[in-house]
């Protein structure tokens, strides 16, 4: 068995996904140590009730200068401001779990690597569909052949205003770099070798538009080097039901056969007198239940801590990362513009 010291992980932010990454980080016997920063003292309280971390703080500079620790997790919102932490957090020499977006510019996001190969370090990007048994197998049946040649693939995901409404209120970030980002991830992933060539977006909005700069709904159009075609489409309006529920569509149509992800968790419905139909289990980041998580971001925070502890590989290549940035800066670039526009770019 391969032989291993365990490590100590900080995390800057707790909220919904980030509590998710910090109640993993604590569950995982590879973790010695876990420190915490978060600025909301109702949710500090939480949290210490929740995994008893070794340390709090509301800076997360006093995580940067611990030298003790080995991982820092970047869960914190805006979306916008995680940037500037990656790059002090691969300047003090601690290895990089960071929610999606990386960085703000593809030139940014390769800054970002640079550093980090330099200094020795991992660094990764949190795409949780990787982690999915369902779309995993969709890689492994393209992958093998059982349904031919792809001719085109369809994504359709959609979550309640609720989680609109939160997203909404504290970026500008288009549907496609905050939701569709995870989307346009697995689908690239699942064609490899093939490479993207051509984008076309459209946006929507009808409610959130009102008051702020965010639409309600984005449509990615993706031509890929052999023909192939991706459409995937993200947006936040579906009526409140199940707290943050989240529904999701996915066809991929071959030259010799179909394949199709019902994920719109319907498998687990519950019906009360008070509430009527709800629809638990039904997030795209998971829930705990007791002793058991329903999701897939467990399994991926588990895969980069082994991926440090153990010295592999992280999952999320730096090729693959900046794919994914270009297709949906080019997506939103689309939508200014009103065209298609084609990969790669001179940037």
């Amino acid at each position: 068995m391969t032989e291993f010291k365990q490590i100590n992980v900080g995390v800057i932010g707790t909220g919904w996904v980030g509590g998710i990454r910090a109640n993993a980080c604590a569950q995982n016997g590879i973790v010695n140590q876990i420190h915490v920063a978060e600025i909301n003292s109702v949710r500090q309280k939480e949290i210490k009730d929740e995994i008893n971390p070794t340390s709090m703080t509301d800076d997360w500079k006093n995580l940067i200068a611990d030298e003790s620790i080995d991982l820092l997790v970047i869960s914190m919102t805006p979306e916008t401001e995680r940037f500037p932490i990656v790059i002090a957090a691969l300047e003090a020499g601690k290895h990089v779990f960071v929610e999606k977006p990386l960085a703000p510019t593809i030139q940014q996001a390769e800054q970002a690597y640079d550093l980090a190969e330099q200094n020795n370090l991992k660094i990764t990007i949190g795409y949780s569909r990787r982690f999915d048994p369902r779309y995993v197998y969709v890689k492994k049946a393209l992958r093998d052949g059982l349904i031919g040649e792809p001719v085109t693939c369809l994504v359709s995901r959609n979550s309640t205003r609720e989680l609109g409404n939160k997203i909404t209120g504290r970026s500008k970030m288009s549907p496609a770099a905050i939701g569709g980002v995870h989307d346009l991830d697995f689908v690239l992933w699942c064609l490899q070798p093939r490479k993207p060539i051509r984008v076309y977006s459209q946006t929507a909005g009808k409610l959130f538009s009102r008051k702020s700069e965010t639409p309600d709904h984005q449509w990615v159009m993706v031509t890929m080097d052999d023909g192939t075609t991706i459409t995937v489409g993200v947006g936040w309006i579906l009526p409140i039901g199940y707290p943050n529920y989240v529904q999701a569509w996915i066809e991929v149509i071959g030259t010799d056969g179909a394949l199709t992800i019902d994920d719109t968790h319907k498998e687990v419905q519950l019906n009360t007198i008070e509430n009527g139909i709800r629809y638990p289990l039904s997030s795209m980041p998971g829930e705990p239940v007791d002793h058991v998580f329903a999701g897939s971001m467990y399994d991926e925070t588990s895969h980069f801590l082994e991926a440090v502890a153990f010295d592999r590989t992280p999952m999320v290549s730096r090729e693959e990362a900046i794919n994914v940035m270009s297709v949906y800066n080019a997506a939103d670039l689309s939508v200014e513009r009103g065209e298609p526009v084609l990969l790669p770019r001179n940037l």
